[in-house]
């Protein structure tokens, strides 16, 4: 078990609405069925499986609490929005329900807020209420879009669309941006989650910490090979770090490269509530040692406890501006 002095920070939980009345087209279907595809495929056998029906509904806040702080001994917890609003109604995960969720714990939960960068002054706008109004201390982003149920990307290094974004963040005194990378999911075409573009942002706005999330599956070697040239990049292991019980031997190689390249100080931990219970995999992962062959033939870092620990949650404290001890005390009071 973790022990009581493991400060764990979970980088992302979505109050999703699957509710079919919120899906906007075949395209949004196919994205919900993916996602249920992941939470049966990776749960491991002995922890309980949602059916399609208790899992493809509209999740409420409360639920997404429970899961994580009651039943999975989670810290703190990044309220993170979607904002596929060209696939769903509300985006899926609506920026308002995460605030509301992050409302209920502000000790403890975080928001992130989201825009679509394609609607200009509009998304400069939200973003505003969204620091100012709501409290939100980072922003995720989706490069693929769609228009009438065409794929329409954008590029984390367009100078007119996506660095007016990071301009007004900066305004606003938020200096921490995360995106989705890899991991296409419905008719996403897969050269738009590839990621190339994070040079260009990493490069023209040094001061801002970039997050690639999913570590850039299955383009993992192109991420490593950019996390060491960037000193404002960083990695996410949602939706990689549930690998760890169904395929132990690859999550071993994924997080042996991270290790290698990048260090034990840019990976960071998240759930991906509800789509997985975090419970089962902080555990493997807290008990999880990379095969010693692959130590020796490949010369990955072991993944010691101090590794473990920053991974869990003091890397991403750090990346919010937070003291690991000044937190301790704060949430042990």
């Amino acid at each position: 078990m973790i022990g009581n002095d493991v400060l764990v920070f979970d980088g992302v939980a979505h109050p999703f609405n699957f509710q079919r009345s919120n899906y906007l087209g075949s395209a949004g279907e196919l994205f919900a069925n993916h996602l249920y595809a992941f939470h049966t495929v990776l749960t491991p056998e002995d922890e309980p499986k949602l059916s399609a029906e208790e899992f493809l509904k509209e999740w409420r806040p409360e639920e997404i609490r429970r899961m994580v702080y009651e039943e999975s001994g989670t810290d703190m917890l990044v309220s993170m929005p979607l904002p596929l609003t060209d696939l769903f109604k509300d985006g899926l995960s609506a920026w308002e329900r995460c605030a509301e969720l992050a409302e209920q714990d502000p000790d403890r939960t975080v928001f992130w807020g989201t825009v679509n960068p394609l609607e200009g002054r509009r998304a400069l706008e939200l973003m505003e209420v969204q620091v100012k109004e709501y409290g939100a201390r980072a922003f995720k982003f989706y490069n693929v879009r769609y228009d009438y149920g065409e794929p329409f990307p954008w590029r984390m290094d367009d100078p007119q669309v996506a660095f007016p974004i990071y301009e007004k963040a900066l305004e606003l005194g938020v200096n921490l941006i995360g995106v989705h990378k890899g991991v296409p999911l419905g008719p996403q075409p897969v050269e738009a989650t590839q990621t190339w573009d994070m040079d260009g942002a990493a490069a023209n706005f040094p001061d801002i910490n970039f997050v690639i999330f999913h570590v850039g599956l299955p383009f993992i070697d192109e991420t490593c090979w950019q996390l060491v040239r960037y000193p404002n990049l960083y990695a996410s292991l949602a939706a990689t770090i549930n690998f760890v019980v169904r395929a132990p031997r690859q999550f071993a190689e994924w997080i042996g490269k991270l290790l290698f390249w990048c260090g034990e100080d840019k990976i960071v931990y998240g759930s991906e509530a509800p789509i997985f219970h975090p419970r089962w995999a902080l555990e493997a992962f807290w008990n999880f040692e990379i095969p010693d062959d692959l130590v020796e033939g490949y010369g990955y870092p072991q993944l010691t406890e101090q590794a473990k620990r920053k991974i869990l949650g003091e890397n991403l404290l750090r990346l919010h501006g937070m003291d690991v001890e000044e937190t301790r005390r704060r949430l042990a009071a």
